[in-house]
């Protein structure tokens, strides 16, 4: 494991709940807090996570890093040649990600990443209905409060809120609905007295057209004290969805329906992961060069935002040597 933080004491946890699985070692440049997480995993404790994979040969690597220290972890990983579950976003800059997704594909390495919303059975309820009645607009969501970590608020650690949080957002977007071809965002950030270093936008809107047609429109912001609503809405010829981390509703003929996941998606990414390393399963929905699409999209809204300028974005490869997006006057 490296990284302690919350997001890696949830996964560790998962994986005690593993019989054919155990986490050997934590690394974590904070030693007390990976003393702490290693201590109730029975597993060494290193500062050094390039030591830790040089003593400890794990079969597989769990990477929950802060956005600003992606890029030494997993390029460590792969020339040791070890699979790795990446916690997202993926980087804070682009070409860290781009250069990790050709390294994985030239090595042709297991990996996975955290967007466990793939997972819920609700998603796939919503993917089959659509499947039937195609989408025509889509209307995702993440308004919230501003998270712990320090780093959150600076745009150089955090990536801003589009990059950080809105991202499971964008990923279910893609998964229901299709690849975006263009955004036009706007941002507005707000000195703040609660968060004096903050330099990331407190708003951002932005329109999509995607394949297809197909419009959208995204919210985000951090303005709340708590997390008001985070998801997305997609309407179809006689048929609107609206579906969240806790619910799925469906409105067509008759009175809306809703229901709640009847698994658990968050144990659900590691089991996948944990199969595909042992070589029985193969259901990792997100590898890493999947996953590097979802962000591509999210830092063109946030390259659009910044600009003021429509991003189109090519959506050739999942690292190919064209630029991932460009700007358009």
């Amino acid at each position: 494991m490296i990284g302690a933080g919350g997001v890696a004491v949830r996964h560790a946890q998962t994986l005690r709940e593993f019989a054919d699985a155990a986490v050997v070692a934590v690394a974590d440049p904070d030693a007390g807090r990976a003393a702490e997480l290693a201590d109730a995993c029975d597993a060494r404790s290193y500062s050094d996570p390039a030591k830790m994979l040089n003593e400890q040969s794990p079969d597989a690597v769990y990477i929950c890093v802060p956005p600003f220290a992606h890029g030494a972890p997993e390029l460590a990983c792969i020339a040791s040649g070890i699979p790795f579950f990446v916690e997202k976003p993926l980087s804070v800059e682009l070409a860290i990600a781009e250069q990790i997704a050709t390294a994985v594909l030239e090595a042709d390495l297991i990996t996975a990443t955290g967007y466990h919303w793939r997972y819920f059975d609700t998603v796939t309820e919503a993917a089959q209905l659509l499947a039937e009645r195609p989408p025509r607009v889509v209307i995702g969501s993440w308004l919230d409060k501003v998270p712990p970590p320090p780093w959150w608020v600076r745009r150089d650690r955090s990536g801003g809120q589009v990059v950080e949080q809105l991202t499971h957002v964008l990923d279910l977007l893609r998964v229901l609905v299709g690849e975006v071809e263009v955004v036009h965002a706007f941002g507005h950030h707000l000195s703040r007295p609660d968060h004096p270093d903050s330099d990331i936008d407190d708003v951002t809107v932005a329109t999509l057209q995607m394949a297809g047609g197909v419009l959208g429109a995204l919210t985000a912001s951090s303005l709340l004290s708590h997390k008001y609503r985070a998801g997305l809405e997609v309407i179809a010829d006689g048929l609107a969805l609206q579906l969240t981390e806790t619910e799925l509703t469906i409105a067509r003929e008759g009175p809306p329906t809703t229901r709640s996941p009847a698994n658990d998606a968050k144990f659900a990414v590691d089991r996948a992961f944990i199969d595909a390393v042992l070589g029985r399963g193969d259901d990792v929905r997100a590898p890493y060069p999947e996953a590097l699409r979802t962000h591509r999209l999210g830092l063109a809204i946030a390259e659009s935002a910044a600009t003021g300028q429509a991003v189109y974005l090519s959506g050739s490869g999942p690292a190919g040597a064209d630029p991932a997006f460009e700007t358009l006057s």
